[in-house]
């Protein structure tokens, strides 16, 4: 194969330069021309911008180097100069060549061996590229896979200085890296040697502490009310030995005063014990520390013995055991408190309770403790119920609840209204804190009721149709208030807290509260007149002469307010009966209207005349005798229910 110069193609990340043989630019449709004088036109590789257009060798031409040829360094050296291998053009170098068949097995072992160098170079700038952080090597690759070539381009030269600049660049950017890491690791070794050390000084602290207080109270240790801080037992005892002959016990009462015991006068004295010893070992000296803010307070027997005989003696003389001098408890109770109860609360007072007293103060003695609180330690008698007690607060939740009840009686036109003021009264909590009512509390308010709107049986004022007032005694009609009834609707509305507007629970009825019961629709009968009348709404709608029970045969009709009971029609009236199974009389009417038991209204034909003094002569067994007319006048205008007034 010659060296000649020929076209020839490199792979590039830039738009390809294509040349002629004499090495001038061609454009992308220039011509150049062969050395048989033919002309061939170079046109650009559509789609492939980075390779450069190949042109087909002229008749005459050698052939293209095929992929993995490579060039002798000669050819390269004269590929730069332009020259063939004897100096002269590529033309004359193809002749000689032709004539010089042995130069041409020379020159196949040359590209033999300058492809094995190639080879081993490429393989070297792979790896050194694949090596560069964020180094694509894919296009290099394929550059280094292209065929070796003879000589060496611009472009070619231009590509190798770039990576060789590259590489340079990577290599003092791994110098850079590796000197910043290993200042970053410089000062993390500093940094862990002094935290090391700041640890072992803590440690060496703790540990010390913790065998110092294997022989010493903590921080802050008080035994008995007394500072015995980084203390040890011998040192303790030398206190409690010269402190002993001038012990005294002072007591702290409620109302503020105090007394005193002292250690001389119940003979104490002080006997070295292991009762220090054990609380030491009893002590946590490994967690030290938490004494600081837990600040540990003991309370222990020391050893102390003392003449207990003297003690009672003592004790009994004190004022705060003396009977009169002391107040019983109190305890916590709900009261009505601006318009709705609360709890009150307890009073201790200042009653001792002796057991308890005896031995606390003999614990205190025992503990070598230089006072006692006699509110603090129990000593007094305490209330049952405190304010917190549930059942204080069930029990004053239970009367507030009462108080919502709003009870309004209707005495029309009049009104009484039992609210939380009235209701606040008559609740009560016993012994027990159980909620009650003051039962004779009331009972007396139903009564007070009864006492001012009941009128049956009372005498009355009444007012005649003749417009005369007169005073009507007796009879069955008028208002009566079932007082048992009504006590018991009266808690039952309190306890479910109901509001509600009602009459009052009666035993009898009347027609009104207002003036006087009977209303306006009543009979009235004037025994001294001997007349009747009846009143509608207020008006005389019937009236007439009668004739009433005859007083001197003991038949007298009796005077009061009285009920119609019913009416009859074709009634037969009897009187009593007799052994012999008849009756003293019996008169068939046509109207009967009792309101008396057997005392009514009822027509008597037998009668030739009605009023005046007839009564007195023929009066009748105490029934009212009527004309028949007006009999049935009467029967058609009274009901039952309605008043019947009889009076003189």
């Amino acid at each position: 194969m010659s060296n000649r110069d020929e076209d020839y193609e490199i792979p590039r990340k830039k738009k390809a330069r294509k040349v002629r043989p004499d090495g001038a630019d061609i454009s992308s449709h220039d011509h150049i021309s062969g050395a048989d004088g033919t002309s061939k036109t170079l046109k650009k590789r559509e789609g492939d911008s980075s390779k450069a257009v190949r042109r087909k060798p002229q008749t005459g031409e050698p052939k293209k180097r095929k992929t993995g040829e490579s060039l002798s360094d000669d050819s390269i050296e004269r590929k730069k100069s332009g020259k063939g291998p004897n100096g002269g053009s590529p033309r004359k170098k193809k002749v000689q060549e032709e004539k010089n068949p042995l130069d041409e097995g020379q020159r196949k072992r040359r590209k033999s061996e300058v492809q094995k160098e190639g080879a081993a170079k490429s393989s070297k700038k792979k790896r050194s590229l694949e090596e560069e952080p964020g180094r694509s090597v894919k296009n290099e690759s394929l550059e280094e896979d292209m065929p070796e070539i003879g000589f060496e381009t611009d472009q070619t030269g231009s590509r190798r200085r770039r990576r060789e600049k590259r590489m340079e660049d990577f290599d003092d950017y791994k110098e850079d890296e590796m000197g910043k890491k290993s200042k970053k690791n410089k000062g993390a070794k500093i940094a862990l040697i002094a935290l090391g050390s700041v640890i072992g000084l803590l440690v060496l602290v703790y540990a010390g502490f913790a065998v110092y207080f294997s022989s010493h109270f903590l921080f802050f240790t008080e035994i008995n009310g007394m500072d015995f801080a980084f203390k040890d037992v011998e040192q303790v005892e030398a206190y409690m030995k010269k402190q002993v002959s001038d012990y005294t016990l002072t007591l702290e009462e409620s109302d503020g005063s105090k007394e005193q015991i002292n250690g001389d006068d119940i003979a104490i004295e002080y006997i070295a014990g292991e009762q220090l010893e054990k609380l030491m070992e009893d002590q946590d000296n490994l967690l030290w520390p938490k004494s600081i803010w837990e600040h540990p307070k003991i309370d222990s027997k020391i050893g102390v013995k003392y003449d207990e005989a003297a003690l009672a003696a003592v004790t009994a003389g004190l004022n705060c055991m003396n009977p009169e001098n002391q107040t019983p408890p109190v305890d916590a109770r709900p009261e009505f408190q601006e318009g709705q109860f609360g709890v009150v609360p307890e009073v201790v007072g200042t009653q001792i309770n002796s057991e308890v007293f005896n031995a606390k103060i003999a614990e205190a003695i025992n503990g070598f403790q230089p006072t006692l609180n006699l509110s603090d330690t129990g000593c007094y008698v305490m209330p049952r119920f405190k304010s917190d007690s549930p059942e204080v607060l069930a029990a004053k939740d239970a009367m507030n609840s009462y108080l919502r009840a709003n009870i309004t009686y209707d005495f029309n036109p009049n009104t009484e209204v039992v609210d939380a003021s009235v209701i606040s009264q008559w609740v009560r909590v016993d012994g027990d804190m159980n909620v009650t009512f003051d039962e004779a509390q009331v009972r007396a308010y139903v009564q007070s009721l009864a006492d001012k709107y009941n009128t049956k049986g009372r005498p009355r004022n009444f007012t005649t149709a003749t417009g005369n007032v007169v005073t009507v005694e007796g009879g069955s009609y008028g208002w009566l208030i079932d007082q048992e009834a009504e006590y018991n609707a009266l808690i039952a509305n309190i306890q479910n807290g109901e509001t509600v507007t009602r009459e009052a629970n009666y035993a009898s009825r009347a027609a009104s509260h207002a003036g006087n019961d009977v209303g306006g629709t009543y009979a009235e009968v004037d025994l001294s007149a001997q007349h009747i009348y009846f009143i509608q709404n207020g008006q005389v709608v019937l009236q007439s002469p009668c004739v009433t029970g005859n007083p001197n045969r003991g038949n007298a009709t009796p005077q009061g307010v009285y009920t119609l009971a019913y009416k009859a029609l074709d009634q037969t009236l009897r009187g009593t009966k007799k052994p012999d199974g008849t009756y003293e009389y019996e008169t068939p009417v046509k109207y009967w209207m009792p309101f008396n038991g057997g005392i009514g209204f009822h027509d008597a034909t037998w009668q030739s005349s009605f009023g005046g003094s007839r009564y007195q002569t023929h009066g009748s067994h105490g029934c009212v005798n009527l004309p028949y007319d007006v009999a049935g006048q009467l029967y058609n205008l009274i009901s039952a229910g309605v008043p019947v007034v009889c009076h003189y």
